[in-house]
């Protein structure tokens, strides 16, 4: 059972495609960085609840898979997995496919949330926090994407 409540959908934009002919490796980066402002959107921390609550999300670490090449003008489409929370921390994976529903690339992060008003660490706001714990419910039964925890290294 897949979770698909968030869904950000773009095109692989001609900026993005390098030499190569397909999607540069730090454009699929800046592609998860607008599914992380359209998530942050869907989970009410968009530009009105953002200054509202003063806070916001950061995030701490990110690891990337590239698993198929992107064309200049594919449509792509982000989803979203919540992998574990705390009271200011999202553990989340997010998946890239294209119109063909082939994975594309994935990009697990630690995201956290932050005061804006004192630049430090702070538990969500209740609404936030109401609206992850209805993600969090859901996506807790899902089964674990193998590219989660992956290390780098060359395999012997």
């Amino acid at each position: 059972m897949e979770h698909t409540t968030f869904n950000y959908e773009d095109h692989v934009r001609s900026e993005w495609v390098d030499y190569n002919g397909h999607m540069n490796d730090a454009a699929y980066a800046q592609a998860f960085s607008l599914a992380v402002d359209a998530f942050m959107d869907y989970i009410a921390l968009d530009e009105k609840g953002r200054n509202k609550h003063a806070y916001t999300i950061f995030t701490l670490e990110t690891h990337l898979c590239y698993l198929r090449e992107a064309n200049e003008g594919e449509k792509i489409y982000v989803t979203s997995q919540l992998l574990d929370v705390d009271e200011k921390r999202l553990h989340i994976f997010f998946v890239m496919k294209n119109s063909g529903d082939d994975v594309v690339s994935t990009s697990e992060q630690m995201l956290m949330g932050i005061d804006t008003t004192h630049g430090k660490a702070a538990p969500f706001p209740k609404a936030v926090a109401a609206i992850i714990e209805k993600l969090w419910k859901a996506d807790k039964q899902l089964e674990t994407p193998k590219q989660v925890g992956r290390k780098i290294a060359i395999r012997r």
